[in-house]
């Protein structure tokens, strides 16, 4: 059944990047919304969950407003969708358009220095879009983590769409990311990682909105090791075609400290961030999964693998329509 379903996903997101980039933009859009609407209007296992995170995000929202939110935050989504599927079609001055940062100066400034910048994103907005802009408009290539998928022919097909956008792409599993994350970096080289959803058992304990939560150390141990400058990054939608992001301040490595205390403080400074962005622009934050600790089954936790999620699931094709090749370390 599992074999089913992968080669049933691998069609659909097949049939997605060939068709959807093809419609007009407008039609594109029309779709999206619509989708988001049947989705949300059938109120199924993610859609429940993604209004229990926001119930976290705003704990003072009554059911009406959570609805709302979830409504919003399903369109959201399915923008990302829309876009993604529609990216490799774009031209450089369409990409270019589609996305405008506010204080984009810690990053070109970072870039400028040559000590290696690495940015760290929650899931909000369109990583990739941001990623393509990084790409076309400041003609930077870097390098990401994707979650290694099942089945392999998915995972492939995420992999050549990211590096057709100009990204390189290394698989989160198999223990050699971290070693060629670190050499780009030495490089002098940029490093995007998506960083508020831990996928193995060794993340770093944060208080999350009030709660605790895990997110992966990857980003703060990189910044340790390398010397490389750690900048969150929030993305958010408007009511324009172009999405808005904003380059935070650089996370300092502590002066003094353990390597476990230095990730640790790193790492919360990074949820710091990321709340920020997250509390302003909540309906963009597309967190579909368990999250914070309380959440999640405490006797599967510990045994969790590198390349399972946060809910106890392995990389399979059904799983992708939870969380579709998102990059994290």
């Amino acid at each position: 059944m599992s074999d089913l379903r992968g080669r049933l996903a691998d069609g659909a997101y097949a049939a997605g990047w060939s068709a959807v980039k093809r419609l007009p933009e407008p039609v594109a859009v029309r779709l999206g919304r619509t989708i988001a609407d049947l989705a949300w209007k059938r109120r199924g296992e993610r859609v429940r969950r993604l209004e229990s995170n926001y119930a976290r995000v705003v704990p003072d929202a009554t059911p009406e407003r959570l609805a709302e939110l979830s409504r919003a935050g399903m369109r959201s989504y399915l923008r990302y969708w829309m876009e993604s599927f529609r990216l490799p079609a774009w031209s450089p001055e369409r990409v270019r358009a589609g996305f405008e940062a506010q204080d984009l100066h810690h990053l070109t400034d970072g870039l400028a220095s040559g000590r290696g910048v690495i940015v760290a994103l929650p899931h909000l907005g369109n990583w990739d879009l941001a990623g393509a802009w990084v790409t076309t408009a400041l003609e930077t290539r870097f390098t990401t983590v994707a979650e290694r998928l099942k089945p392999e022919t998915l995972y492939d097909r995420f992999v050549a769409y990211r590096e057709g956008l100009g990204m390189e792409v290394l698989p989160h599993s198999g223990g050699t990311a971290f070693g060629t994350l670190a050499r780009r970096l030495r490089d002098g080289g940029l490093v995007c990682l998506v960083a508020d959803r831990d996928l193995s058992a060794s993340g770093v304990e944060v208080k999350f909105f009030g709660d605790a939560a895990r997110m992966p150390a990857g980003p703060a141990l990189l910044a340790q090791q390398t010397g490389a400058l750690l900048l969150p990054v929030t993305l958010w939608y408007d009511d324009s075609p172009t999405m808005r992001g904003r380059v935070h301040p650089p996370i300092e490595v502590p002066e003094t400290g353990t390597k476990a205390e230095k990730t640790s403080v790193m790492t919360q400074a990074l949820a710091d961030a990321f709340a920020t962005g997250i509390a302003d622009h909540p309906e963009d934050w597309h967190m579909l999964q368990r999250l914070w600790i309380a959440d999640l089954d405490p006797a599967k936790v510990p045994a969790q693998s590198p390349d399972r999620s946060p809910d106890n699931s392995t990389g399979t094709a059904k799983d992708i329509v939870r969380d579709p090749g998102k990059g994290t370390l």
